[in-house]
């Protein structure tokens, strides 16, 4: 067993006659009797105090820590009663992700983990606390299931930490009986060509030529926003997607495209001639903005898209003012109401564009594997369980090879 048990309640003097003997101390009959004592591998002192009758309860907790240390599976019991909310706020401080994955982290977890795990220790965390979370988040009406997956990811990604730093013996979310969010798997339904063209034609002149990026190159809306001059090729035919446009705490920054995957897309023809047009109508403009972070070095970019200021496009304001009032014009959303507001259309925003590019290519019989690298995915296997419904249908194919094959 390692280290002592202090009896406080008693303590060992010698007598006139040189022979030990027990003597009460002042604090006999009161408070806790038993003191449990070790050194711990930093070298301090620990302690935990035990009630009168519980000296053999003292003994296990002892013998358990010195089986802990010699597993290497020591947790310091008070570095382990820091709160969740205190680890949390500490591990995003030393997250290796961008700042504005860092701020959407945050914000996760300040608003939907922090009312429900905040105050608790990360010593006290059990499976159940780990479910009533997964409950909370469920019966939120305004959370999704995907968002509320990416809130427990949060979390569990914190807990596993607080295991790595030894703060906790194993991740309460790797229970059997915990399981993540659900998730309802809805799927795309692209807009047809007539639908794209009419969402072009009710915007103003100066930004139709970002329908033509995103539904002819399937770019996101912020590499829309960040496309410069520079990026195309119009005699090689191809689009290089090497930047984006962020919002960080309100700042806009130049980034590298998500997932820091740089990439070229093929132009097509009617795309380069749009943007041609409206590179005469509206000139490209210089701007300059940090790189990756507010306080990041500043770097400059002839950006093709502007607003009627010459300023970079905010995607707020675009949305609001020009994206929606053609999604309503081209009969996709419906008009606004009376306060001048319109309704919520998550499935119809710019990323429309790219659920269009990629239905289009799958369509035509392009493999997953090129459709995957021109949409800047992490992997194929991500394309096919967006897309793998709109890809044509085998069967006709198949019966056609066969029947060719068998019949000679």
């Amino acid at each position: 067993m390692a280290g002592h048990i202090q009896d406080r309640w008693f303590r060992t003097e010698t007598g006139a006659d040189g022979k030990a003997r027990r003597v009460k101390t002042e604090r006999y009959g009161t408070g806790m009797r038993y003191r449990a004592r070790y050194v711990g591998p930093d070298g301090s002192e620990k302690s935990k105090s035990f009630p009168d009758g519980q000296k053999r309860l003292a003994e296990k907790w002892l013998t358990n820590i010195a089986s802990d240390m010699s597993r290497g599976q020591y947790i310091d019991p008070r570095a382990a009663r820091i709160t969740f909310k205190t680890y949390a706020e500490k591990w995003l401080g030393s997250h290796t992700a961008d700042m504005s994955s860092q701020v959407v982290i945050e914000q996760r977890l300040r608003i939907h983990a922090f009312p429900v795990l905040g105050t608790r220790p990360l010593d006290s965390f059990r499976p159940e606390h780990i479910r009533r979370l997964v409950s909370v988040l469920e019966a939120n009406p305004a959370v999704s299931g995907a968002y509320a997956r990416n809130i427990y990811g949060d979390v569990r990604a914190v807990l596993s930490a607080a295991v790595d730093d030894g703060l906790l013996p194993r991740n309460p979310c790797s229970a059997r009986s915990v399981r993540p969010p659900s998730v309802e798997r809805r799927r795309v339904v692209p807009w047809l060509p007539g639908q794209v063209q009419a969402v072009r034609a009710a915007l103003p002149e100066r930004y139709r030529a970002m329908v033509d990026s995103g539904a002819g190159c399937g770019l996101r809306q912020g590499e829309i926003v960040g496309l410069a001059e520079d990026a195309i090729d119009f005699e090689g035919g191809i689009l290089r997607v090497v930047r984006q446009v962020k919002l960080i705490r309100g700042k806009a920054v130049f980034a590298p495209p998500k997932g820091n995957k740089e990439r070229n897309v093929p132009l097509p023809s009617s795309v380069a001639d749009a943007l041609r047009t409206h590179r005469d109508a509206f000139k490209p403009v210089e701007i300059t903005l940090p790189w990756r972070k507010p306080d990041g070095p500043k770097v400059s970019a002839r950006l093709l898209f502007t607003n009627t200021a010459g300023g970079i496009v905010w995607r707020s304001n675009f949305n609001i003012q020009e994206w929606k009032p053609a999604l309503a014009a081209a009969g996709l959303i419906p008009a606004p109401g009376s306060d001048g507001k319109y309704e919520s259309a998550r499935e119809h925003g710019m990323h429309a564009l790219r659920h269009f590019y990629a239905s289009v290519l799958l369509d035509a019989g392009e493999n997953v594997k090129a459709v995957s690298q021109y949409l800047g995915h992490s992997d194929p296997s991500l394309t096919l369980r967006v897309y793998a419904h709109l890809m044509p249908d085998s069967s006709t194919r198949t019966r056609q090879a066969l029947n060719k094959a068998l019949s000679g």
